[in-house]
Order: structure tokens, then sequence, then C-alpha cells
């Protein structure tokens, strides 16, 4: 039986919400012909960034947004952006969207989502023959979910200027090709992608509706949210040394085991982001264990920490406190330590105007407003360094999110599309 994104999400539609020129059909339709381009077997998204896939998906999307009667540009990173020139261009431009690769058998909302609520706001303005008086552009980036060289936001670093194009010169895919060698699959150069740097200043702001990827919309039976900072990662390779020693001959009180010590370790590190603040989290997701073997005491382990908040200062908080833990433990238990940092990116809050007024407009439309951070890494983030940013989430179904399963409700994408435009209508 042949998989139908567009049917699944109609059958619960309620075409109230078809008002101010907005159609959930339209939203529908488009969502299942992006969901058509790299269907997995298992009904899931497989659009790697910088892949024909991508490509092809931004292709369709640039044609709609020529018929919505927006100036089309792609530049040397593979950005999409569709203009409407406002009744006074010279004013700076508000600037919404979101990217349409995927991860590896994901799902077909993280992303494309966001892209189509930006040009559905377009078209109901056409619709109902609304001109901002600012200039708005639609945007698709490239690569951000990086599961292509495990290295994302490419689109967003590019026109931001913010990469750093000597370590993404060393990055290679599966399959062995250098990221300038999959640039000029496509027609790009380091040259191009280098150009496509923008001047950030020329924009108010940037505002980008995702799914929530997680649960507290659902628990609140709301359909969207207002983000009040998207989490910066810090990763840090925890290593401990001990002594490699045969299992049967080395006596319990003679011993320098390492992984006992990573052990202690990763049992506590939960206990120490609720002691900084309600958004903070650190996890421990991979380690490797040395010798590995049955009959070994473990002479090394490496451990890897995934720590985030959205306040800096909660963020370098819980390092600190988490970098402490491990120096008390490997004494404790003496061991020797080393530490390497493998990521470390500033968090971006969201400006209180901007929570506020999104605010407004949830209550307007009748939803009661709901604040919440964002733990996952966005293209907000990205361009949040350089201009304000503003995010809404959308009600994801158990908190699903990278799996064929993942799903948002067709009446809560379309309330997230009337927010979206109210908020930028507002902002004239």
């Amino acid at each position: 039986m042949s998989f139908s994104l567009q049917e699944k999400l109609l059958v619960d539609y309620d075409t109230t919400l078809d008002r101010d020129g907005v159609s959930g059909e339209r939203l529908a339709s488009r969502l299942e012909q992006i969901a058509q381009i790299g269907l997995t077997e298992e009904n899931g998204s497989n659009r790697p960034g910088f892949s024909k896939e991508e490509l092809e998906a931004k292709q369709l999307i640039a044609g709609w947004m020529k018929e919505a009667g927006l100036t089309v540009t792609t530049d040397g990173a593979g950005n999409v952006f569709g203009r409407l020139a406002g009744r006074n261009p010279s004013q700076k431009t508000i600037l919404s969207g979101s990217h349409v690769d995927s991860v590896p058998n994901g799902g077909h909302f993280d992303g494309p989502l966001g892209v189509l609520t930006a040009l559905e706001v377009v078209e109901a303005w056409k619709v109902v023959g609304y001109t901002p008086e600012k200039p708005f552009e639609v945007v698709i980036l490239s690569d951000e979910e990086g599961s292509r060289f495990n290295s994302g936001f490419h689109g967003s670093k590019a026109i931001t200027g913010s990469g750093n194009i000597e370590a993404s010169l060393k990055l290679t895919d599966a399959s062995g090709q250098t990221f300038e060698e999959v640039l000029q699959s496509l027609g790009l150069t380091i040259d191009d992608y280098l150009g496509a740097k923008r001047d950030m200043t020329a924009y108010e702001l940037f505002v980008e509706v995702h799914i929530e990827q997680g649960k507290r919309l659902e628990k609140e039976n709301l359909p969207v949210g207002i983000v009040t900072g998207i989490a910066g990662p810090v990763w840090i390779e925890f290593s401990f040394y001990g002594e490699a020693g045969h299992a049967g001959n080395t006596p319990m009180n003679d011993r320098k085991d390492a992984l006992v010590a990573a052990s202690e370790f990763i049992f506590h590190v939960p206990n120490i982001p609720t002691e900084v603040s309600t958004s903070a989290v650190a996890t421990v997701g991979k380690m490797a264990v040395k010798p590995n073997g049955a009959n070994v005491i473990p002479g090394e382990v490496n451990v890897y920490v995934d720590m985030r908040d959205i306040n800096r200062t909660d963020q370098e908080k819980v390092v600190t406190n988490v970098v402490q833990l491990a120096k008390d433990i490997a004494a404790k238990h003496d061991v020797q330590l080393k530490l390497e940092e493998k990521i470390n990116i500033t968090p971006v809050p969201i400006g209180e105007e901007i929570q506020a007024q999104l605010k407004e407009v949830l209550i307007e439309q009748g939803i009661e407003p709901f604040s919440l951070p964002s733990g996952a890494g966005h293209d907000a983030m990205i361009i949040g360094e350089k201009i304000p940013v503003g995010m809404l989430f959308v009600k994801s179904k158990d908190g699903v999110s990278h799996r064929p399963d993942e799903w948002s409700d067709l009446n809560d994408c379309v309330e997230a599309v009337h927010v979206l435009k109210k908020f930028i209508e507002k902002r004239q």
C-alpha cells in the first residue's frame, strides 16, 4: 500500500482553521510532496545535506515560491531565498524558514514544516491581497542536520560567516567524498560557499517554526509554544586512566580500576543539572572501555558528556561542576584524568520583547501561552549569534523525532501558521 502523508494529515483536520487565506490542505499537500523525496522503505525521510534529494526538495519549494510571487535566489552554500520586497524595500527584512535535509530514515516534519509555514504566510497574504510594509524572506537553509559529515548547520554558518572553513575542508562523508568534492557535485565551489556570507545587519530578525521534539506541549495539550532560548551544547571527553590487570590475580585492594571510577562519575552526572537550573541537562551517551576484555581490569575508560542550558552562566556552571566531579572521583580512586573539549556552543536566549509579542499573538488566537526551552540545536541558534531570533514549537506526538513515526497534527501545524502570520504582521 502506497504511503500518503497528506491523507493521514487531513483525516481529522478542522476546516474552520482555513481562514485569512491560510489553507490546511495546501500545507498537507506540500508536506506530502516533500515526503515523497527520499522516502524510505519504512516510510521515513532520507535527504542528507548537499544530496540530490535535498536539492530536489529545494527546487520543488523554489517553484512554489515563484508561484507565490517571490523573487527566488540560491547562494553559494545552496541556501534558497524567496523574497517579497514589501511596500518599503529599504526597511530591514524579516526572515523565516528552516531546512529540508533529514537524518537517515527520519521524520517528515523536522525542518520542512518551518519552511512551509513561512511560505504559507506568503500564500495567505496573496489570497487576501495583503502586502507587508517590510521585506519578508522565506529561506531554506542547507545541511542543518549534519548527517552527511557529522557536522551540521552549514547553510546558516555560511550566511552568518561563523563557520570554520579549515575544519569543513577536512570533513569526509561515508563514501570518502570531501566537503569540497560534495559541493562540486552540486556545481558549487569553496569560493562560492564563502561568498554566501550576508550582511546580517540588513535583517530585523529571524523567526523559525519547528516541531518540539519533546512532550511538554503534548502534556499541556497546547498546539504551539514560545521558545525561551536555545541551549548551547558543550561536549567533553573524560578519559580515566587506571592500570589494566588480570581479573583473577589482582587483589581488590590493589587495583586502579578505570571503569569503577568512570561508573561512579556517570552515576552522579545526572544530579548536577538539577542543582543549577530547570533547563539544564547533562547526558552521558557514549563511552569506550579498554582493553574491554571480560577477564581484564579496565585500564582506560573514555566517557563523553553532553551538557546544555539556555543561559551561558548556568551552562558554564554545569560544566564546571561536572569537571570538578570527575577530578574528585579520579582522586578518590587513584586514577589519572584527562579532559578534551569537543564542542562549545554559546546558548541563544530569545529576547523578552519577541517573547512578549508572541505571547500577545497566542492570546489573540485563543491559545494559552506556554513557554519552554529548546534543548536541541537549530539554525536559529547559529543565526541568533548575529541578529535577534524568535522561535515557535509545534506539538509533537509522544515527543518522537528523527524517526518515521515523527508526527505533528495538521491542526497544530496550521495554528502555527496563523501565529507566525500575525506575529510578522504585528512587526510591520
